[in-house]
């Protein structure tokens, strides 16, 4: 009997055992999303697939974006000061924030946080990699559901204006930019139905193989943007986008154009200039723009076309501004985008176009006269024939870091009718006194070792 009672509590014990073990094993492996699959190789951590999980990249690892990389709605990608991201090329490496994701990349004016080309110094050039794209919940005319450009198949927009997707703060862009097939391109910083409740501000994209900065609709805001040496357009907006911007620099490289024209401004309604709404209707300030046209006798690629092309219905207002060397300043065209200036919707002042070829001028057979218009005393708009009577020249340098200060902008500028968003200041122009691209952009990537 005894020897029975033995067995009978070696048994008992046995079973509280292993019932415990498996209690614990449950409590231990709490069921995890899909993270990224990472990789080391070649002195990098490589990053391809999406990740449902928060994440952070560390400024003591280099890493490396192969594929299309997403970080998926609910996802928090934090990426440290200083830290280095580079673009797989074989494999078009992107980095996707889907709707309902953020990026938290707040680097510093010392540490900027660079995303770059993976290949040699001195061997990068544009379209190496893909770029950043940033999707939001903020209204776009396309409906709520629209689909963003690119390969890439995922949705953008919504009805929450306010939307958040993260911060980008010093931040830049280098060498991306692919085009699949016309009209379907990834661009350097690509953003589709954006909040205001992000933050982005001193963002440089140079030598991106399409357009520097596009904005599908939404709402974001944004100061502080350079658009270097960039193929096609340096600052597309579009399909009801309707933030505030404020001090843009863009420069180009005259031999470096794209075939289906290249502009400083690009605007478009929606692909049909229909009344969808919301309208294009961005507010900008504090723009500077330069061409490839430095002198009359400059040589430059016949691809580059207008600083302004406003078209499709847009409604976007410009203050404050330069537009210099441009083969045409602004191309004011269409029926729907005159209107909008007659009515005062579109609107342009206190601007100055300089040293371009026609400054003025609209679509073949409109009557519109953009002449009068712009000229209107109440704008306080100008037209300069040459850019060295506004003592700009060091802001076409096309080898070292840019000269802004001593132009004859330093004053004129007016912000009657703008919002708080915009900081009063005295100048036209992205310049004043102070050099706020110092310390943190880099004009001379392709010589940069990383």
């Amino acid at each position: 009997m005894k020897k029975l009672f033995n067995l009978l509590l070696v048994a008992v014990v046995s079973v509280s055992l292993f019932a415990c073990d498996k209690d614990d094993d449950t409590d231990e492996t709490t069921p995890k999303g899909i993270e990224f699959t990472m990789v080391q190789e070649s002195g990098m951590t490589s990053v391809s697939g999406s990740t449902e999980e928060n994440f952070t990249m560390k400024a003591g690892t280099k890493y490396l974006l192969k594929g299309f990389v997403y970080v998926k709605d609910g996802a928090t990608l934090t990426i440290e000061p200083g830290t280095i991201i580079m673009g797989d090329k074989n494999s078009k490496g992107t980095l996707i924030v889907e709707r309902g994701g953020k990026i938290m990349a707040q680097g510093t004016k010392e540490k900027p946080i660079v995303f770059t080309s993976a290949q040699p110094a001195g061997q990068r050039a544009a379209g190496d990699w893909g770029g950043l794209i940033i999707l939001g919940k903020a209204p776009v005319n396309l409906g709520n559901n629209a689909r963003i450009e690119g390969g890439v198949d995922r949705e953008y927009g919504g009805t929450d204006a306010n939307d958040n997707s993260g911060v980008l703060k010093y931040v830049r862009i280098e060498f991306p930019g692919i085009a699949f097939q016309p009209d379907n391109e990834i661009n350097g910083l690509t953003m589709g139905g954006v909040g205001s409740g992000t933050t982005v501000d001193y963002v440089q994209v140079s030598y991106c193989g399409d357009d520097a900065f596009e904005m599908f609709g939404g709402t974001v805001n944004a100061k502080h943007l350079i658009a270097y040496k960039t193929v096609d357009d340096m600052f597309d907006t579009d399909n009801g986008y309707s933030g505030k911007l404020q001090f843009l620099l863009g420069i180009s490289d005259p031999n470096m154009a794209d075939v289906s024209g290249s502009n400083g401004f690009e605007s478009d309604g929606d692909a049909q200039g229909s009344d969808a709404t919301p309208k294009t209707s961005a507010v900008f300030s504090n723009v500077s723009l330069f061409g490839p046209r430095a002198t009359e006798n400059t040589q430059f690629n016949s691809n580059f076309k207008r600083g302004m092309h406003i078209r499709r219905n847009s409604n976007i207002q410009v203050h404050n501004s330069l537009f210099a060397g441009w083969p045409t300043g602004l191309l004011l065209d269409g029926t729907k985008s005159q209107a909008n200036a007659t009515a005062g919707t579109l609107a342009i002042k206190n601007t100055v176009i300089s040293g371009s070829q026609n400054a003025l001028t609209v679509e073949s057979g409109s009557t519109f006269d953009v002449a009068a218009w712009f000229n209107a005393a109440d704008k306080g708009n100008s037209v300069v024939a040459d850019n060295a009577s506004l003592n700009i020249s060091g802001s076409f340098n096309q080898t070292a870091r840019p000269v802004f200060t001593g132009n004859s902008l330093q004053s004129g500028a007016s912000f009657d009718g703008l919002d708080n968003f915009f900081e009063r200041v005295t100048y036209r122009g992205a310049f004043g006194s102070e050099d706020w691209t110092a310390g943190w952009a880099n004009f001379d990537p392709n010589n940069t070792a990383y």
